[in-house]
């Protein structure tokens, strides 16, 4: 994994580990790496999706996409990283909102 990679995972934790935790009442990993932020993502994503709610459902799929192009960005080429992690960015940005 390169270390852009790294950085920008971590980056992304920085901006959303603690919204998605307090979404489903959970304390933030301690655990920074990217695989742990991506299972926080996919907990999320099967807890919102698991609800009757419908704008829940909504966020749901958007954390589901998030999660595939986070795990994308794992095993990508570098060049390839960037635009993945936008896009999981952006998915998670709107989930977020969606839910609350």
């Amino acid at each position: 994994m390169a270390v852009q990679t790294t950085d920008s995972f971590a980056a992304l934790r920085a901006c959303f580990a603690t919204d998605l935790a307090l979404l489903i009442g959970v304390q933030p990993s301690r655990d920074a790496t990217p695989t742990a932020f991506i299972n926080l993502v996919e907990e999320a994503r099967d807890i919102l999706g698991s609800s009757s709610l419908g704008h829940w459902q909504d966020a749901s799929e958007d954390l589901d996409r998030a999660a595939d192009y986070l795990t994308d960005a794992l095993t990508s080429p570098d060049s390839d990283q960037r635009s993945l992690l936008a896009r999981a960015r952006t998915h998670l940005r709107d989930a977020i909102a969606t839910a609350g």
